[in-house]
């Protein structure tokens, strides 16, 4: 089992840069923040961008991966995003990972002043998306190999959602072939995208449910992500499985307790990482700092 947690982009930079330094110390394998331009409950708060903060969370630690939870095509365009993407992974010595998600129907699906899209065409734009960017990510600078990805002309996209022409990116990938995805899917066409793209799924459960309901709608996930990887060829356990442990109605750091049952749990699920959020004050994740003191000596005892 491999451990992540969640820093919300909310704190100014020398809180923030605490956080992401105690994350590599406390023996988390990767730590995330959201990518959203506001978030729910918390739309009224300190908000910041997701890549400069990530570019600074890469430039203060050496080991622990860092991952966007998740971004989407809401706001983004492949082109800027992946060169963004490919910029960052070079700054952190190849340590990121892009968790990618079709776009919820909040505050980043229409602040551009877009029309609201139907369940059927965010999961074309997401398939559309994440297409894309697996060309571009794999994109050698005047590289001359078979195909696309490593023509000197650079690459264009023409499809529904998502034009370009002629796109550079940014050298030879820190990662080869390109930054690992991380891809959220629940329903059974984004389980089908996860298996052509994915090294990694994530999932926060079924929406709504909680308790013991949550914990079957895992279980239940992770056996339709076992049947889409049949559909594909592909065996199961090539894909690395991510579950948001907070996403259940009940918060996994407030005790330690709490945390050892949620891990054990996920891991007889056949979840191979689990991701917690770091404590906050009030609201949303309330909890103590001091729990994650006992949780780093849980992680040291398991290495």
């Amino acid at each position: 089992m491999r451990f992540g947690i969640v820093i919300l982009p909310q704190y100014p930079w020398p809180a923030a840069r605490r956080r992401w330094q105690a994350a590599e110390d406390f023996g988390f394998d990767h730590a995330w923040t959201y990518d959203h331009l506001s978030w729910r409950s918390l739309a009224g708060e300190s908000w910041g961008a997701t890549v400069p903060t990530l570019t600074a969370a890469a430039v203060v630690t050496e080991r622990i991966r860092l991952g966007t939870f998740v971004a989407s095509p809401n706001f983004r365009h492949p082109v800027p995003f992946a060169k963004e993407i490919a910029t960052l992974d070079d700054i952190a010595g190849g340590r990121m990972l892009l968790g990618l998600g079709s776009g919820g129907t909040g505050f980043d699906a229409d602040v551009l002043g877009q029309p609201p899209l139907s369940p059927r065409d965010r999961h074309d734009r997401y398939a559309e998306f994440v297409t894309a960017l697996d060309a571009l990510l794999r994109y050698e600078q005047g590289g001359d190999s078979a195909g696309e990805a490593g023509s000197p002309d650079g690459i264009s996209v023409s499809g529904e959602w998502f034009e370009a022409v002629s796109a550079r990116m940014v050298g030879t990938p820190a990662q080869s072939p390109r930054v690992p995805f991380v891809l959220a899917a629940n329903g059974p066409k984004g389980l089908d995208v996860v298996c052509r793209h994915g090294a990694g799924w994530v999932t926060t459960g079924a929406e709504g449910a909680t308790g013991e309901e949550w914990w079957a709608s895992v279980e239940t996930l992770a056996g339709r992500l076992d049947d889409a990887a049949d559909r594909a060829g592909r065996p199961a356990g090539s894909i690395d499985r991510y579950l948001s442990l907070d996403s259940g109605g009940a918060y996994s750091l407030r005790s330690t307790s709490a945390f050892e049952d949620a891990v054990a749990r996920a891991s007889i699920a056949g979840f191979t990482d689990v991701i917690v959020h770091w404590p906050r004050q009030e609201g949303v994740y309330a909890g103590s700092e001091a729990v994650l003191d006992d949780v780093a000596a849980i992680l040291a005892g398991l290495r």
